[in-house]
């Protein structure tokens, strides 16, 4: 995998008078089924989240509220995504890895994860994140 292969996303928006409405169903517009959800918010200035990547797990990033960046890394190429806006997302990968940071005020990141948490399934060191790379040829 390479920061290539993350990619925005649209997030079906159906409009209205009265507001507008967005949804995210297991496999429309995200390619795997959700096996867990959960969000990070209340992120104190001038700190970021994530530095990690993922054995197996793939994710689904949406900026429900206000915006950051998501720093990829892939071993070779680094990509930063800023994500501002609630109809679309960024689809990450396993083995890619990443940093959320630069959150504005309010700013609410919904994460959507093809696997259930596996303390196991985490890369926290970089070094050992390129070895795994390596080994899977990837």
């Amino acid at each position: 995998m390479t920061v290539r292969d993350c990619r925005i996303l649209n997030v079906p928006k159906i409009g209205s008078l009265m507001g507008n409405l967005s949804f995210i169903e297991s496999g429309r517009p995200i390619p795997f089924a959700i096996r867990r959800t959960y969000w990070i918010y209340d992120v104190p200035g001038g700190e970021d989240r994530g530095g990690h990547a993922f054995r197996s797990l793939k994710e689904f990033v949406v900026a429900l509220s206000g915006s950051f960046d998501l720093t990829l890394d892939d071993g070779m190429q680094t990509r930063v995504v800023t994500l501002n806006r609630s109809y679309f997302g960024l689809y990450i990968p396993n083995l890619i890895w990443r940093r959320l940071e630069n959150f504005s005020t309010n700013a609410v990141a919904m994460i959507l994860a093809s696997e259930k948490y596996s303390e196991a399934d985490y890369l926290f060191d970089y070094s050992e994140f390129l070895k795994v790379k390596g080994e899977v040829g990837v």
